[in-house]
């Protein structure tokens, strides 16, 4: 930590700052005590700056605009840390292109398990993952949703090793949030910290046009030559966690923001309840993700009759489904022919004797999931729980081990960032987004570095005292 409230100008170490004792990577600080190459450019910008004042203006922006993320307790503040996460230009393009493949090989994978399953038959993975699987829709079986694309919209979370080695932790493909968040998070430090922002990173400005192809990519056949086809985000409310999110990308995008209660059948087709207007897309962003539910009654008809395009598709959470972590690998070599550019983090299939008999020898180093859980609930992370908590969870897992998953402890990379005045190692993650396009893959040019803001912790997620760092991409 540093011995005043501001940096001193252009410095070659960050003075007082301790790397972590459990040897994480830090994303600024080399081993050696210097400050990254690729890291400089901000630690000189933020330099200039007294760190309190510097906090306060960037919280000052973001509460502004009433960024917020809503939680079990209600509304919290999005926190924003203002010192930003600095990427290399050839580091992010080999992580876009990774993504990209990966992104391929999971939209494959949706369409093959509600097709011939041939990842089943051919015995690439267990039939299990899908019986167990809370999102898996087998009524949809057959369904073709327009512009053959079932993931529309992705979001990986993204860690680094000790050994700085970028994985993937999870794969979230049914709502994935975060867009809005890091746009507004660039929007707040870039008015701190201008020259750099100006004149060495690449810029976000596309992000949002980039979003909307995807949204046009979905909209079903006949309504393709249409001059403006109707595309509405359809959202729970403002009881939804991501509820500012959803109506800053309407309003971004220029959508409708509509809730379940704006809509109507009539036939094959879905309808504004008002207008009567016939809705082309729905850009789903609902807790409520599965085809039985009082949504999916609303949706499925007309999707199944391929009147309407829905981004994402009801059926895509098998893909993030726990378990089928396990197994993105070798969907990549099934569905593509190709080798994995980015390692997933380990997952344990407990349903396995021998992965079990494993976990349960070394349970208290692992990290132990729900595979239907999400938001960082009902995660354990057992070298930091406590022993009561541990055992339980053992026990649980004895009791039913295919309703979890297991990885090894990933001590997530560190970075510096703003506590009392001063910098200190907090740990973060990465979630860039990726869009399919009538062109294919994309990936946005924004991505959300989040932090956890207590010593030591490792979810990041708002919840649990998370929130966010703007993510630096150099020129």
């Amino acid at each position: 930590m540093v011995t005043g409230t501001a940096l001193p100008r252009r410095p070659e170490r960050l003075a007082g700052y301790a790397l972590d004792a459990a040897g994480a990577w830090d994303e600024v600080v080399a081993p050696d005590g210097k400050i990254r190459p690729a890291a400089r450019a901000a630690m000189d910008a933020v330099a200039a700056h007294d760190l309190r004042a510097l906090r306060a203006l960037v919280r000052e922006a973001t509460r502004a605009t009433d960024m917020a993320f809503n939680t079990a307790s209600g509304p919290a503040e999005f926190e924003v840390d203002p010192v930003p996460r600095v990427l290399a230009g050839d580091e992010w393009d080999a992580l876009a292109a990774s993504l990209s493949q990966r992104l391929r090989a999971l939209d494959a994978f949706v369409a093959d398990v509600h097709g011939p399953q041939r990842i089943i038959a051919d015995g690439v993975m267990p039939g299990r993952v899908l019986g167990g699987a809370e999102h898996y829709e087998p009524e949809l079986t057959g369904v073709r949703p327009p512009g053959r694309r079932w993931i529309g919209v992705a979001g990986f979370d993204v860690v680094r090793t000790a050994a700085g080695e970028l994985q993937v932790l999870e794969d979230n493909l049914r709502t994935p949030s975060g867009i809005a968040f890091a746009l507004a998070t660039r929007a707040a430090v870039a008015a701190t910290l201008p020259a750099i922002a100006a004149t060495e990173l690449r810029p976000t400005d596309g992000a949002v046009a980039l979003l909307g192809r995807a949204l046009l990519a979905a909209v079903p056949p006949a309504a393709r030559d249409a001059a403006d086809p109707t595309i509405v985000l359809l959202s729970d409310g403002p009881a939804n966690s991501a509820w500012w999110e959803h109506a800053w990308l309407a309003r971004a995008l220029a959508l409708a923001l509509v809730t379940p209660d704006d809509l109507v059948t009539r036939g094959d087709r879905l309808l504004l309840r008002e207008s009567h207007r016939t809705v082309d897309v729905v850009y789903r962003r609902t807790d409520h993700d599965r085809a039985d539910s009082p949504i999916g009654a609303l949706l499925v008809g007309p999707l199944r009759a391929g009147t309407l395009g829905v981004v994402n598709a009801f059926g895509t959470g098998v893909a993030d489904d726990k378990l089928a972590q396990a197994y993105v690998e070798d969907m990549v070599r099934f569905y593509l022919g190709e080798e994995p550019a980015i390692r997933s983090v380990p997952t344990y299939d407990l349903a396995r004797p021998l992965a079990l008999k494993e976990a349960l020898e070394r349970f208290g180093t692992l990290v132990v999931k729900p595979r239907a859980g999400h938001g960082g609930r009902g995660v354990v992370v057992c070298p930091h729980a406590k022993p009561e908590d541990v055992e339980a969870t053992r026990r649980q897992v004895i009791a039913d081990p295919g309703a979890w998953v297991a990885q090894p402890l990933v001590s997530l990379s560190t970075h510096p960032t703003v506590v009392d005045g001063r910098l200190a190692p907090r740990h973060v993650d990465l979630r860039p987004f990726v869009v399919q396009t009538a062109d294919g893959p994309e990936v946005l040019p924004t991505a959300l570095t989040r932090v956890a803001f207590d010593a030591g912790a490792l979810v990041v997620n708002t919840s649990q005292n998370g929130g966010g760092k703007d993510t630096w991409v150099l020129a």
